[in-house]
């Protein structure tokens, strides 16, 4: 980046370090860490929206939708994430293609499965063939945001359920006797209420979501604990900026990172926990109205 940065073997140490810093592996490295708060602002409104619509099957009185959102929630929770993180990029990846494959390849004689082998025509292969690097990169991470609405999306499920059911059911009863239908008083006697029982499970939910993007690494995104790994562990003399084993000071930069994310998050939980307990009939509320009367 620096003109100096031609020779840094005969370079000071305040230049070497400019350089250093500044390679396009580094960029890389700084990049990766706006991926992942890409892939955390992207995924906790999935998660959201997959989670409110597992939450309402869960609450349906049909009951084979009942049973889907309740076999959603009770697969996904009973199944290590790590394992769905694998399977779901990799099954829905094998899934396009093979769509793809029997789309543009309809005359293909040779099965698709051969032993462990999943064999497609070049037509089908996803991202195509000769693909730039960027293309595979957002395919990735595609999957990778799939996975992660999926597996959380059980959680917020779970979580929005017990928070419908704790509104009081005197309420919903008072609201249908005045005229409202089921529709009416879950719009506005239930939903407007059940966040409050809620948030402090979906701010569990997202601190969760944080510390688990390290496993972006998993699904070969070349995520922070990537690059820290890479650029921190010992350089030889084949490398053009050799060094000795810097990995601590890397993973301290990617823990001082997660700390400060977790940190913010916990401030501006604390802010809609007090703005959904104004007025509410909780502890919260009580001693926002007797500070207010005060």
């Amino acid at each position: 980046m620096f003109s100096f940065c031609s020779d840094p073997s005969v370079l000071p140490q305040w230049q070497w370090f400019a350089c250093y810093l500044t390679t396009g592996t580094h960029l890389a490295f700084y990049r990766s860490f706006l991926v992942v708060i890409t892939l955390i602002l992207l995924a906790a409104p999935a998660a959201l929206l997959m989670g409110f619509a597992g939450a309402i099957a869960m609450r349906s009185h049909f009951t084979p939708l009942s049973w889907l959102g309740k076999g959603y929630t009770g697969l996904v929770r009973g199944v290590p994430d790590i394992v769905f993180f694998l399977f779901v990029p990799i099954a829905i990846g094998q899934g396009v293609e093979y769509v793809l494959h029997l789309i543009n390849c309809p005359d293909w004689d040779q099965p698709v499965r051969q032993g462990s082998d999943f064999l497609v025509c070049r037509e089908a292969k996803m991202p195509p063939v000769g693909s730039p690097a960027w293309v595979r990169d957002i395919y990735g991470f595609i999957l990778a945001l799939i996975a992660f609405a999926l597996v959380f999306g059980a959680f917020v499920a779970n979580t929005l359920y017990g928070a419908m059911n704790a509104v009081p059911r005197a309420q919903v009863e008072t609201a249908e006797a005045y005229g409202m239908n089921r529709r009416q008083s879950f719009l506005h006697i239930v939903m407007p209420q059940m966040w409050v029982f809620a948030l402090p499970g979906l701010s569990n939910i997202w601190m969760i979501l944080i510390k688990a993007t390290p496993l972006l690494f998993l699904l070969g995104i070349q995520d922070i604990v990537y690059w820290a790994r890479e650029l921190g562990g010992q350089k030889t003399s084949f490398y053009t900026y050799p060094h000795p084993d810097w990995r601590v000071w890397y993973f301290l930069a990617v823990l001082v990172f997660y700390l400060s994310l977790t940190w913010v998050s916990e401030r501006f939980f604390e802010h809609l926990m007090n703005r959904f307990n104004r007025g509410q009939a909780t502890a919260d509320g009580e001693r926002q109205r007797k500070g207010a009367t005060a």
